[in-house]
């Protein structure tokens, strides 16, 4: 006979609920401190945003779904006559935090409109096509700014890692927005021939 502990068995099972990456996050937010649900949301717009979004619509039904499972605990903390619940993360969910943490990752997906419709925009002359680089190096140009609006607070904390991802996606944006401008300078070069391009 097998012997099994409970050590070997996933903190998803003993919990007995399937996390959504949406819970993930709530659970990432309320592990520092505890944070309600706007707070966690204020949050996610200030930090994971910017490749993991989270809305209102997403954050309350999962904060239910997690105090149901025993993995936060809500107290009741009005300001002033408003009603508002704090969350924090109970043991239980402090496992099911780090039981996720050391499982790879398992999506790696980016969706960005402007390449799906680059992809395509042989059907268009150079001169047009070039519209679209121009969008994604000004969108990918303003997001350096916001992080870099950022950065100065990611400094003050103790944490390194939210920081680190910071500067990736400072490091990400500003190679795209680069490579974005030589994708144009090359659609308008007299020189540029269908299937002839530089990346």
């Amino acid at each position: 006979m097998i012997g099994i502990t409970l050590l070997d068995i996933s903190t998803r099972y003993i919990c007995h609920v399937e996390l959504s990456p949406t819970a993930y996050v709530i659970l990432g937010m309320v592990s520092r401190q505890p944070r309600s649900g706007y707070e966690i949301k204020a949050l996610v717009d200030n930090s994971t945003r910017f490749f993991w979004a989270a809305s209102y619509g997403q954050i309350y039904p999962e904060l239910k779904r997690l105090a149901e499972a025993g993995l936060v605990e809500g107290a009741d903390a009005p300001t002033g006559e408003r009603k508002r619940t704090v969350y924090a993360i109970t043991e239980t969910g402090e496992e099911a935090l780090e039981d996720w943490l050391r499982r790879p990752p398992h999506t790696y997906e980016t969706r960005d409109e402007g390449l799906l419709k680059l992809f395509f925009a042989g059907t268009l002359p150079p001169e047009e096509a070039v519209e679209i680089l121009r969008s994604m190096r000004e969108h990918r140009t303003g997001l350096v700014e916001r992080l870099r609006a950022i950065e100065p607070k990611a400094l003050e904390k103790e944490d390194p890692y939210p920081l680190m991802v910071l500067r990736g996606g400072i490091e990400f944006n500003e190679w795209f927005a680069g490579w974005c401008e030589r994708m144009e300078s090359q659609l308008l070069d007299p020189a540029h021939t269908k299937g002839a391009v530089d990346v």
